[in-house]
């Protein structure tokens, strides 16, 4: 679906639907009661969030997952696959896997740690144990309560924060904003524009900026782009920011299935104004497989401030102690 544009205001529609919000409180919270986490014999870094899509979670779970790779740690991805057709759980394989089989977001963790796909979590976790995992970073799953979590990660867009601070179906948030903060270990807020909501003085927060990797490409050249996103002007934002002619846009619901009638119609349109057609890497594995030399993709990068703080957060979480600081020449 693509993201309610009234999510963002408390308007007369969002007021209409707020009866329904309760719904999905009670739901969310008699899953919270019923269900007893269960602590793994390994570290559980969970990458959340409360909103529902575009908060740049994976962007953040990415980040992290280098971070272990770098710390010489063996850690999974576990992710539920959001629209993938295999229950799991499964080990991804970029090279034998499709998007409509394990979702797009796996298709792209996968690139950077063995990732697990599981509808079930705790059955997921059960195969990153089995195949030797030391450290289980989950993408997405802040309101699962299968797991216990050595570290709650609560990752804020920081363009939009918590929206119009309402419950779905009348705002985005998945649970009430101040128990998503109270369980949270850190905060991150990524590519922090707007007013974020105070926090408590004791979470440590963190800012992070998405930035385009060799954007400077694109500079002065025309571009057709499309997108299936919970907030597609974010990235057609960051496009204009390259010094692009940007002749056409195009959004889709996000995880949106690309038909091959859809892409051609784009490769037609874009032709015809001789502009390069372009969509992000999350995108790109959802749009079929002989199309894709057809256009081109803008891969995004994360920086952290205060990254050795955060590293040093990773080294006490996995026991580890963090390498001494460089002597001074």
């Amino acid at each position: 679906m693509k993201t309610p544009a009234f999510w963002q205001h408390k308007n007369w529609l969002s007021t209409l639907l707020l009866p329904f919000t309760s719904f999905y409180e009670m739901a969310g919270t008699l899953s919270r009661i019923k269900t007893a986490p269960v602590t793994l014999p390994i570290p559980v870094i969970c990458i959340g969030g409360v909103t529902a899509g575009g908060a740049g979670k994976t962007p953040v779970a990415l980040y992290f997952g280098r971070r272990m790779n770098a710390m010489g740690v063996k850690a999974f991805y576990l992710t539920r696959g959001y629209g993938g057709s295999l229950e799991g759980p499964v080990q991804v394989n970029p090279a034998k896997h499709t998007a409509a089989e394990v979702g797009d977001e796996p298709l792209l963790l996968a690139e950077i740690l063995p990732t697990i796909k599981c509808a079930d979590r705790l059955k997921g976790a059960k195969l990153a144990l089995k195949l030797g995992a030391e450290c289980i970073i989950m993408d997405d799953g802040f309101q699962n309560p299968s797991l216990l979590k050595n570290l709650n990660v609560l990752v804020i867009d920081g363009r939009v924060a918590f929206g119009n601070n309402r419950l779905i179906p009348a705002g985005p948030l998945r649970e009430k904003s101040k128990y998503a903060i109270a369980r949270s270990h850190m905060v991150v807020i990524v590519n922090r524009t707007t007013r974020v909501p105070a926090l408590p003085k004791e979470k440590p927060v963190f800012a992070a900026s998405t930035f385009p990797r060799d954007g400077g490409r694109f500079k002065g050249k025309k571009l057709y782009a499309f997108c299936g996103l919970a907030y597609p002007e974010k990235f057609f934002e960051m496009l204009r920011t390259l010094g692009v002619k940007l002749i056409e846009t195009r959004a889709f619901a996000d995880h949106h299935p690309y038909t091959a009638d859809e892409i051609n119609e784009m490769i037609v349109a874009a032709v015809k104004e001789k502009a390069i057609l372009v969509t992000t890497a999350k995108d790109m594995v959802r749009v079929p497989p002989a199309l894709r030399d057809c256009m081109v993709t803008l891969e995004l990068g994360l920086e952290m401030d205060n990254a050795t703080a955060l590293d040093n957060i990773l080294y006490f979480i996995m026991g580890r102690d963090p390498p001494p600081p460089p002597e001074d020449e």
